[in-house]
């Protein structure tokens, strides 16, 4: 049996990597794929415990034990759901993975991305992506989003308008520095023409006479 696909979205909050992560797991799955659709950090008990954490609005936490506290949800989802569904044959769409990460806590916390890279190896065992769908969105654009779609926001969402520049910018080094694994979205055209290039970016992973469903 081939081993499966992991394909994670990311981009900044309110660039809408929900609503593709949802869209392309049904999409790939009219391809006769098995396809699973996990969040991070979350996915499963632990890591989801973990998950609230991190997103409470209460809750002091320093830069470095934030980076530790998804680096250990991140290890927990990959031995206990990421690798045993990829040698199971079964895609994954992985809404965030490392690159969240390098981008959040390297840049937006300023810890450096060798840093977060490093405990991140240590935590995923080097599990790298086959294909990252990076949307892009100016970060007012984000914020502009989660302010309507909510009237709380989460520990990260609260964050000043510098360290959203420091994570978009920290995204676009990573697209320049693997363009073959990183592949950019125009976040902002209506989330069917996102889908569509989301789709186009995956044809060459698509195995031999992978063929939509007839409808």
């Amino acid at each position: 049996m081939a081993r499966g696909r992991l394909i994670t979205v990311e981009g900044l909050d309110g660039a809408g990597k929900t609503t593709l992560s949802v869209a392309l797991v049904d999409a790939l799955s009219e391809h006769n794929l098995d396809v699973r659709l996990l969040r991070e950090p979350g996915g499963v008990e632990a890591a989801e415990r973990i998950r609230t954490l991190l997103h409470d609005p209460g809750l002091r936490l320093g830069a470095r034990s934030e980076a530790l506290l998804f680096a250990a949800a991140r290890a927990q989802l990959v031995e206990e759901a990421l690798e045993p569904l990829l040698r199971d044959g079964t895609w994954v769409v992985l809404d965030r993975f490392v690159d969240s990460s390098l981008a959040y806590q390297g840049a937006g916390r300023q810890l450096g991305s060798q840093e977060i890279a490093q405990i991140n190896r240590f935590a995923t065992c080097g599990l790298t992506p086959d294909r990252t769908l990076l949307i892009t969105v100016p970060p007012e654009l984000g914020r502009a989003r989660i302010r309507s779609r909510s009237a709380s926001t989460d520990r990260l969402e609260q964050e000043h308008d510098d360290f959203f520049s420091r994570v978009a910018s920290a995204y676009e080094e990573l697209a320049a520095r693997h363009p073959q694994r990183i592949r950019s979205l125009d976040g902002d055209e209506p989330p069917d023409r996102v889908l569509k290039a989301a789709l186009a970016q995956l044809a060459d992973l698509l195995p031999l006479g992978a063929e939509p469903r007839p409808q």
